[in-house]
């Protein structure tokens, strides 16, 4: 009895063992790449910045009074949801904390269209039966500036067209190592209180054609910005959580192999304690 027990803990504790393998090389992986989606991150923010500050100024020098179809307020009936979520699981709560944040705004998903990217997002949305208008961007890692163009594209036209009445840019916002937090970005209609107002101040740039062409102009633009970013963003976020997840794993398995080796020692003690008792006893018999 006690040599069956040794050997089924034998077995569980190469079998964490092994787990505990797969969990430190994917803590590895995820921290190579983690640098390089971080500085990605980085050096997105510039740009985006650059044009905020961009539709700031032509803003302020038409006087906050820029006619745009993109600024027009509508009856919200239907809203179109860009959802950026992970291409693998095994992130901790990463791709579910973002689900959870869109079922708030929408519950039931009513209502509502979806352009999921990333495998999981494409998966949710489908596993729900969610109105999908494309499911083209299913990997989150090749996602580029041209990729993020084309979708803006996308959406400013079908937003000009009525298809939906707003769009909002869902994403995990990368702060920290420990720390990523799902956001949720109004996109479209551009609120003019988004941009900050300089009427006392005499404008130094003159701008051609009309303030208020020119902004129509750079609102694709600007919303593949949004996009471009909230992409990298959410990738150097999900590397973190990945990393942080296996991190944790590693440990919990450490501490298993732990625990698992001392019932071993133990029962391997008690097993050499009857074996003794036994020889003892036989002794004594004859």
């Amino acid at each position: 009895m006690a040599g069956a027990s040794m050997k089924d803990i034998k077995l569980r504790i190469r079998s964490v063992e092994s787990t505990m393998q797969i969990t430190k090389a994917m803590e590895l992986v995820a921290s190579s790449k983690l640098r390089r989606a971080k500085e990605r991150a980085e050096n997105s923010r510039p740009y985006f910045d650059l044009l905020y500050k961009s539709l700031c100024d032509i803003a302020a020098a038409a006087g906050c009074d820029v006619e745009s179809p993109f600024m027009q307020k509508r009856e919200i009936k239907k809203t179109c949801y860009v959802v950026i979520a992970g291409d693998r699981g095994l992130a901790g709560g990463y791709n579910n904390n973002v689900f959870k944040l869109v079922e708030a705004d929408c519950p039931g998903l009513a209502d509502a269209c979806f352009v999921p990217i990333g495998k999981k997002a494409v998966e949710h949305f489908k596993k729900r039966k969610a109105e999908i208008l494309t499911e083209a961007y299913m990997i989150v890692d090749t996602m580029d500036s041209d990729g993020a163009a084309e979708l803006a594209g996308m959406l400013c036209r079908e937003y000009l067209a009525g298809s939906f009445d707003r769009v909002v840019l869902v994403y995990t916002n990368f702060a920290s190592m420990l720390s990523q937090t799902p956001i949720m970005l109004p996109v479209l209609p551009v609120e003019p209180s988004q941009y900050e107002t300089r009427e006392t101040r005499q404008p130094l740039t003159i701008y051609e054609p009309a303030p208020s062409v020119l902004f129509s102009n750079l609102i694709p633009d600007f919303v593949t910005g949004m996009i471009y970013g909230g992409v990298c963003e959410s990738l150097a976020s999900e590397l973190a959580a990945r990393r942080n997840a296996m991190d944790a794993a590693s440990k919990n398995a450490g501490e298993m192999i732990e625990d698992l080796s001392l019932k071993y020692n133990r029962a391997r003690q008690g097993a050499i304690t009857q074996e003794l008792t036994e020889i003892v006893a036989g002794a004594e018999a004859q």
